[in-house]
Parts: C-alpha cells; sequence; structure tokens
C-alpha cells in the first residue's frame, strides 16, 4: 500500500506535492527562468549552492514524474523557445540504461498531459550538470532510477489562462 500523503494545509485544485516553499518558487520565476527537478542521487546541494535563487526543495515521498506532474499543473513551459524540457542523457561512448529510459518516458507522459507536443530533449550528462547551475532553484524529488533529472523552463500564463504559444 502507498504512503498517505499528509492532507493538512491542502488547497482546491493544488497537487498536495506542490509545499508552500516549492509554490513561492514557481511563482517568484519568470518567464525563460528554469527549474531542475532530480533524482535522489543527483549532486543537489552543490548545484543549488550556484542557482539564481540558491534554493533546494526536496519533495519526500514522490517520484520524478509525480513531481513534474504536479510542477507543470501550475507552471507554464515556455513555448518560445526551442528547448523548454530537456533531461539528462549520458555521456558520449555510454548506453542509457533500461531504467533511466523508463523514468524518462515516465516524466514525458507528464509532461504530454500538460503541454501535448512538447518533446523532453536529451543533453549530455556533465552539459546538463552546467545547465541545472544556471537554473532557478533545483527541486529534489525520491526518484532512484537513473537519470531521473529534468530541466523545465518557465514560459507565459496567456490571456486564457492556458501554456501561452506562438
Amino acid at each position: 500500500s502507498r504512503c498517505r500523503r499528509p492532507t493538512m494545509g491542502l488547497l482546491k485544485g493544488i497537487d498536495p506535492l506542490l509545499s508552500a516553499d516549492l509554490l513561492f518558487i514557481l511563482r517568484s520565476m519568470g518567464h525563460g527562468d528554469s527549474l531542475c527537478i532530480c533524482d535522489c542521487n543527483f549532486p543537489a546541494f552543490e548545484v543549488s549552492g550556484k542557482t539564481t535563487s540558491q534554493r533546494l526543495v526536496h519533495v519526500g515521498g514522490a517520484d520524478l514524474p509525480q513531481v513534474v506532474n504536479a510542477v507543470c499543473s501550475v507552471m507554464p513551459l515556455d513555448f518560445f523557445i526551442e528547448d523548454p524540457a530537456l533531461h539528462m542523457a549520458p555521456q558520449a561512448g555510454v548506453s542509457m540504461p533500461p531504467l533511466g529510459t523508463a523514468v524518462i518516458a515516465d516524466a514525458q507522459a507528464a509532461v504530454s498531459q500538460h503541454c501535448p507536443g512538447m518533446q523532453i530533449k536529451g543533453v549530455e550528462r556533465f552539459e546538463f550538470y552546467e545547465r541545472a547551475r544556471k537554473c532557478f532553484a533545483v527541486v529534489q524529488t525520491l526518484e532512484r532510477r537513473p537519470y531521473g533529472n529534468v530541466i523545465l523552463t518557465k514560459g507565459v500564463v496567456g490571456p486564457d489562462g492556458k501554456d501561452l504559444k506562438p
């Protein structure tokens, strides 16, 4: 049986994984700012110290796709740039392990639920670390599958309340 999430302080229509700290970060981000959502093995403390906000939020009891789903339920993605959704990929000469393929497929499904047609593109591991250091903040999940790391770039909420598209 799954662990029950605490129900104190819930808001209607807001995923309970979105804590006050995480909602503050998402609201503080402007369009073009990026958010790194990472697995439990990612060097989150070191990387977060170099981000714009120097903020690290831990989301306990959730894997990467659950947190990506929660974030994408309230944060628009940037349809005006080439790659608003990125995932960590192995460096040259290293194959993506099956569990890595699975976690990225699950994260892709979460993004597609909120942004149909949006593809998460792979970025080589060490380049991913550099991009993560330039993010607004880092959100660390309890994801244990390898390569369970994404960067999402915030877009604009249009007049209709949906992600603004060109």
